[in-house]
C-alpha cells in the first residue's frame, strides 16, 4: 500500500506504539458478525471501564441519519462510555423507524454495559435508505459485550469497514505533566470522502485526563487540520461523525485550560487524526496514487486550505493525475473557484519539483520529467500565490475506471 507519514513533532514526543483503541488505559473493544452482511464482520463496540470524558464532531450534510441525530443528543453532557457501530446499514433517511432503531442499539448496548444509553454514541455506515435489521443488531450487540477484550482493536477496526481494501489503526504514547499518555484512534473510510467535520466514522480514545470542554476544542482543531483536509470523491456523507473518548487514567493533571499541557496533547491528537485521514486517502476507492496538494504564499491560512481543498476536490485534476497528464491549466482553474481573492498573474504550479507554470502563464518544462511525477505512488501538486506566508496542504487520491465499477454497483 501507499504510504504517506505525518508530518512529525520537533521533538519526536509521541511515538508509534500497537493497541489503536484499546492502547490506553481502561478501554477493550470488540468487533464480530451479527447478520447485516453475508459473512464479514459488521458490529463494534468500544467502552472504557470508567467514567470518560467526551466530544463529538458530525456531518455538516443536511441529510443526517438517525445515528448520527442520537449520538449528538448523547454528546451534549460530555460524558459517554461507549460506541457501539453496526457496518453495512446507514439508517439514514429511514424515517421514525430508523431513530426508533438507533435508540434501541443505545438502549441494548447501555443493558448489556450496566450504563444509561444515554451514555452510548451510536454509529452506523453502509447503504442509505434500508431498514436496520434491528434483531439481528440486538443480539450482536449482546455477543460484543460479552467478547470486550482489552485487545479487540483490531477487531472493531476490522468490522467498522465497508468498502475498504485496509485496516485504519494508531496508537502514540507520549508525555503530560511528567505522566506516560496514550492516544488510539480507528477510521472507516474508502469512498463518499469529502468530509465537512470529520470523516466517515473515526473513533479516538485516550487516557489522558482532560475536561469535556478542552476534549472538544482539541477534537474540533484536529478534525479541521486532518479529516477536513481530505477528499477521494467530494461527497460529503450523512453518517460522518468523529468522536473522542478520555478515560483519565493515566493520572496527568486533568488538563483544564490552554497551556503547555494542552499543546501536548493536541500534538498527540493531530498525530493520530493526521495518520487515519491519510490511510483513508491511501485507500480511496479504486486509487491508484496519493495526492499531496500544497497551497504557499497565502495571506490567511483559511484562504490556504480552502484553495488546498478545491483543487483536490476537482475531478479533472483527479483524472489528470490518473492520466499522468501535466495539464496544470486545470489545477489553476480549481484555485481560480475556491471563493478565495489572489492575483492569478502571480501564481506558480508545480508538479512534484518541475515548475509548469510561472506568473499565471505556461512556461517551457520537461514535460516526460512531469509525467513521471504524476506516475509516481505519491503525487505531490504545488501553487505559489506569492500573496503572504501562510500555507496549507490537502490530501486526495486519482480517480480511476475502478472507482466508477465499484459506485456503479454498491447497493446490488
Amino acid at each position: 500500500m501507499i504510504a504517506i507519514e505525518p508530518a512529525r513533532t520537533t521533538d519526536e514526543a509521541w511515538q508509534e506504539i500497537p493497541g489503536g483503541v484499546t492502547a490506553p488505559m481502561g478501554f477493550r473493544a470488540a468487533g464480530l458478525h451479527c447478520g447485516i452482511k453475508r459473512a464479514r464482520p459488521d458490529l463494534a463496540l468500544i467502552v472504557s471501564d470508567v467514567p470518560a470524558a467526551s466530544a463529538g464532531v458530525f456531518t455538516t450534510n443536511r441529510v443526517k441519519a438517525a445515528p448520527v441525530l442520537v449520538s449528538m443528543e448523547h454528546l451534549r453532557s460530555g460524558r459517554c462510555r461507549a460506541v457501539v457501530v453496526a457496518s453495512g446499514n446507514a439508517n439514514a433517511c429511514t424515517g421514525p423507524k430508523g431513530l426508533e432503531d438507533a435508540r434501541a442499539m443505545a438502549s441494548v448496548t447501555g443493558e448489556a454495559l450496566g450504563i444509561p444509553p444515554g451514555e452510548v454514541v451510536v454509529a452506523s455506515t453502509g447503504v442509505i435508505g434500508v431498514p436496520m435489521p434491528i434483531e439481528k443488531v440486538c443480539a450482536g450487540i449482546r455477543l460484543a459485550a460479552a467478547a470486550l477484550e482489552p485487545g479487540g482493536s483490531r477487531a472493531a477496526a476490522e468490522a467498522i469497514l465497508t468498502t475498504d481494501r485496509t485496516v485504519k489503526e494508531v496508537a502514540v504514547e507520549g508525555k503530560i505533566g511528567g505522566h506516560p499518555v496514550r492516544i488510539g484512534g480507528i477510521a472507516k473510510g474508502s469512498g463518499m470522502i469529502h468530509p465537512n467535520m470529520a470523516t466517515m466514522l473515526a473513533f479516538v480514545t485516550t487516557d489522558a485526563a482532560i475536561s469535556p470542554g478542552m476534549l472538544r476544542r482539541a477534537l474540533v482543531r484536529s478534525v479541521e487540520r486532518s479529516f477536513n483536509m481530505i477528499t477521494v470523491d467530494g461527497d460529503t456523507s450523512t453518517n460522518d461523525m468523529a468522536v473522542a473518548l478520555a478515560s483519565g487514567l493515566a493520572g496527568n493533571p486533568t488538563i483544564i485550560s490552554e497551556g503547555s499541557d494542552f499543546d501536548a496533547f493536541a500534538e498527540g491528537l493531530d498525530y493520530v487524526t493526521g495518520r487515519l485521514a491519510r490511510m483513508i486517502v491511501e485507500d480511496g476507492e479504486g486509487a491508484t496514487r496519493v495526492i499531496r496538494v500544497e497551497v504557499h504564499g497565502a495571506r490567511t491560512e483559511k484562504d490556504a486550505r480552502q484553495i488546498a481543498r478545491t483543487i483536490a476536490s476537482s475531478n479533472l485534476v483527479k483524472t489528470a493525475v490518473f492520466g499522468a497528464d501535466p495539464n496544470w491549466g486545470r489545477v489553476l482553474a480549481a484555485a481560480g473557484r475556491a471563493g478565495v481573492d489572489f492575483d492569478a498573474n502571480l501564481a506558480d504550479v508545480f508538479i512534484g519539483d518541475v515548475l509548469v507554470a510561472r506568473a499565471g502563464a505556461a512556461v517551457d518544462f520537461d514535460e516526460a520529467r512531469a509525467r513521471d511525477a504524476l506516475a509516481s505512488r505519491e503525487v505531490l501538486i504545488a501553487v505559489d500565490l506569492h500573496a503572504g506566508f501562510e500555507s496549507a496542504c490537502a490530501y486526495t487520491c486519482d480517480l480511476t475506471y475502478e472507482y466508477v465499477r465499484i459506485n456503479a454497483s454498491y447497493r446490488t
